[in-house]
């Protein structure tokens, strides 16, 4: 059975796994394409289901505009129809989930978006009603009541009947459609409105229009086309989603270098093969045809296997990750994966094309080769002497240092990829020139076994590379994404300590947009017997530039800065506006330093503030300012909280106080949890954010496992003349086998440590080019030492033992028969 089992590997095993490691790769890039894409297709669906017909939205942040601005608008000329809308994030009472609480005017609205209606056109008469929402089919899957719904707002509930749900195709993700004046009357915001959809006269020039509404507008009020609306949404997780795309290729790639590695190994041993067919009168090219198609029949076969694959890992994983695969990017966002014939013939294409690039270089060898030489026994040997030239490794290595100074292409580090794939197949190219550097020097003890395969690494610095260009690349992947993520959560956990320095936290239900602290509940917090000190915060959003997303506003109590500082700080001058604080991502996207002042749009008027400094966040990946509350609350009249840090009393205890916080009228609607509370749950998020990252480097050390597997098994099966002959010079099978252990051992050691090297300086990359420039945060590096070790010796033992197990087959035969072919 051990022998059939070891046959069967030889003659299908390497290509079965070359197979393999393609189809993981075109799997996991064909699923997050899958789920990227209906994620996205979802929101702009989402968009254009509400705007309907509409050819402008006029746009205003989360405390909007006065509803004066609909009535201005509608009576433009070239304005054929107006609706003002009032959407709010709401939560749902007994629950962490929210809903989209939209409001409009069932009359106007039934013009610009008739398909709201189309179904049953008396919904519109139902809408007027007060308290009366029709749900959307998301919205519905997620209530266990289906007669009413309760939504908080402040620190109260409102109880909303559910008159019915609307086709898919009319509302959305998670929302319910309202009147709007219900909406303002129930949600606190009378008088307010936060978009209005215009549709525009038949012959309007739609950008005149623009030009002509945008002098009309309140700060931080925008006007925009539908089109942007979409790019805008989906802009929201572009970073996010380009990286998990690169993340997904890491497998498709390392598979590339798994075909590559097994056709070299494969060319090599039919190379006598190959001769006879050129004496027999095939051309070179027809040579390398043959070893190309049959890489591309390699690449066919596991893209077909990886688009199926990836299809139903996308269902699974939307099943139980979200749309958004743990990240929080597209909360509320419902989508169905399709399967799309273009997506997968193109994947099934990029599966053929690796699988040939990783063949190329193989086939020029194997065509290239002299028909007499290559019919000789031992020639196999010369095909991975050429593999050994030091300058191409050399020249991609300057190249990836070069392309460091590049910055982003539209948001992408473009460069900072290329950058990385430079270094990566460069310092696999110099692997010869090392093997060669570092077995040279290795001495050893007079152990027979160890000094030959030491002389057989020496002698064969091409087929070293070929033998580790599989473990190189995913082992170097592996560690520089473990690394990385070992960095991010290790910063994440210091940046909490740093902005969790209360001994107690209590926040409302849904903070934002429904709920919030009146000033009188804050009053009863602060007369508390056991809290010593409270700070309060409001939160809310502003936008500084329509093309972007919305920025984060935090209104804090003025005192003690509580967020980490990153670089020199600014000292206000007397005359100076208010001082804000911005984070590392408003400051790269936005150009703003330290001295600078800068615009903020606020309840619809702009104030100059004074950058005070630069803080890390990671928390709001679009960036946030700080401003102190008494200056909010002074340019706005808003004094609001959303949440609080409380500094107990000696003595007290934080049950007792979350006690006495639950007492108050609505405590019961509050979050209260201790600093070590949110840090672990943050982790958490943080863990599960990063899942996939993980399935992705588990992959990359699978295919590399593989790899080794093959490539040290396919060497040793090769070298079954060279056994003989050592068994004809007095050599036992025992000693084969150790010496062979030690050669794998010595060659996944050097793989190992080209590996964490390599991994190494790909994640310096990693932080301080591609993170920075897709989040701009900024990172301290931090090595998971036990992990890294403990991946290394999992490695070298495994590669000891393949190849020892190989051995035991290859010896297997007379050593008679293993030399009968050099007589």
């Amino acid at each position: 059975m051990f022998r059939l089992s070891v046959l069967l590997l030889r003659l299908g095993g390497r290509a079965a796994l070359s197979v393999l490691g393609i189809a993981l790769g075109v799997a996991l890039g064909f699923a997050v394409h899958l789920i990227n894409r209906a994620a996205v297709d979802e929101l702009a669906a989402g968009v254009r289901s509400l705007a309907g017909e509409a050819d402008l939205e006029v746009r205003g942040g989360r405390t909007g505009f006065p509803e004066a601005l609909y009535a201005q608008l509608a009576r433009l000329p070239g304005v054929a129809v107006a609706s003002p809308v009032l959407e709010v994030e709401a939560g749902i009472a007994g629950s962490d989930r929210t809903i989209r609480l939209i409001g409009l005017d069932p009359l106007r609205a039934g013009l610009i978006q008739p398909a709201l209606f189309a179904d049953e056109p008396g919904r519109r008469l139902e809408l007027l009603k007060p308290d009366v929402v029709f749900l959307s089919a998301g919205a519905e899957k997620i209530l266990e009541s289906k007669d009413n719904i309760e939504i908080v707002t402040g620190l109260n509930t409102v109880r909303l009947k559910i008159e019915g749900v609307l086709p898919a195709s009319s509302l959305r993700g998670v929302a319910a459609l309202t009147d709007i004046a219900t909406a303002q009357w129930r949600l606190g915001r009378l008088g307010e409105l936060n978009r209005i959809d215009l549709r525009l006269a038949p012959g309007a020039d739609r950008e005149a229009m623009r030009a002509r509404i945008a002098p009309l507008l309140p700060a931080g009020a925008h006007v925009t086309t539908l089109d942007a609306v979409e790019e805008s949404g989906a802009n929201l997780s572009r970073a996010y989603r380009v990286n998990m795309n690169v993340l997904a290729l890491v497998a498709l790639f390392t598979g590339g270098f798994l075909v590559f590695s097994a056709q070299a190994l494969e060319v090599a041993r039919r190379r006598p093969q190959h001769a006879l067919l050129r004496v027999l009168g095939l051309r070179q090219r027809g040579v390398a045809r043959l070893v190309l198609a049959e890489a591309g029949v390699v690449g066919l076969l596991g893209g077909l296997i990886g688009v199926a694959l990836g299809y139903a890992l996308a269902l699974a994983a939307m099943r139980h990750a979200g749309a958004d695969l743990g990240a929080g990017f597209f909360r509320g966002v419902v989508p169905e994966i399709a399967l799309p014939p273009a997506a997968a013939v193109a994947f099934v294409l990029g599966g053929v094309a690796v699988a040939m690039a990783g063949a190329l270089l193989p086939a020029l060898d194997a065509a290239r080769a002299a028909p007499a030489q290559a019919l000789k026994a031992g020639d196999e040997q010369s095909m991975f002497g050429r593999a050994v030239r030091v300058w191409p490794g050399i020249a991609l290595l300057l190249l990836s240092i070069a392309l460091l100074g590049a910055g982003p292409w539209d948001g992408i580090p473009v460069a900072g990829y290329a950058s990385i794939a430079c270094l990566l197949v460069g310092g696999i190219l110099l692997m010869p020139f090392l093997s060669t550097f570092v077995f040279e020097r290795t001495k050893v003890n007079d152990h027979i076994p160890s000094i030959l395969a030491l002389a057989q690494l020496r002698g064969a610095p091409g087929q070293a590379m070929v033998s580790l260009a599989a473990i190189v690349a995913s082992f170097s992947l592996m560690a520089a994404m473990a690394i990385m993520v070992a960095s991010f959560r290790s910063s994440v956990d210091h940046w909490l300590s740093a902005v969790l320095p209360a001994e107690l936290y209590f926040r409302t239900t849904h903070a934002g947009e429904a709920a919030w602290l009146d000033p009188e509940v804050e009053a009863r917090v602060r007369a508390l017997p056991q809290v010593e000190r409270a700070v309060f915060l409001r939160s809310g959003r502003v936008l500084l530039d329509p093309s972007r997303p919305a920025v984060a506003l935090l209104a804090r109590d003025a005192g003690k800065i509580l967020f980490p500082m990153v670089g020199k700080t600014y000292e206000r001058q007397e005359g100076d506006p208010p001082p804000a604080w911005v984070s590392e991502a408003v400051s790269d996207l936005y150009g703003f330093s330290p001295g600078s002042r800068i615009e903020l749009p606020l309840h619809g008027k702009n104030f100059q503030f004074t950058v005070a400094g630069i803080w890390r966040d990671y928390a709001r990946q679009h960036g946030a300012i700080v401003i102190e509350r008494e200056t909010y609350a002074v340019l706005t009249g808003d004094r609001r909280a959303n949440d609080a840090g409380l500094w107990l009393k000696p003595g007290a205890k934080p049950e007792e106080v979350s006690a006495a916080l639950r007492a108050l009228p609505g405590g019961g609607l509050l979050d209260i949890a201790a600093p070590g509370e949110i840090r672990q749950a943050s982790l958490a998020i943080f863990d599960r954010s990063f899942a996939v990252t993980y399935a992705l480097e588990a992959v990359a050390v699978l295919v590399g496992l593989f790899g080794l597997s093959s490539s040290v098994g396919a060497i040793v099966l090769a070298r079954r003349r060279e056994f003989g002959m050592l068994r004809h010079l007095g050599m036992t099978r025992g000693q084969i086998g150790r010496m062979l252990a030690a050669e794998g051992g010595l060659l996944a050691l050097l793989g190992v440590a080209a590996g964490l090297a390599l991994g190494g300086a790909i994640s310096l990359i990693l932080i301080y080019v591609v993170n920075r420039q897709s989040f701009s945060w900024s990172m301290d590096v931090h090595l998971p030492w036990m992990l890294l070790f403990s991946l290394s010796a999992l490695l070298i033992c495994l590669a000891s033992f393949t190849a020892w197990l190989s051995g035991r087959e290859a010896t297997g035969m007379g050593p008679v028969r293993a030399v009968k072919e050099d007589w």
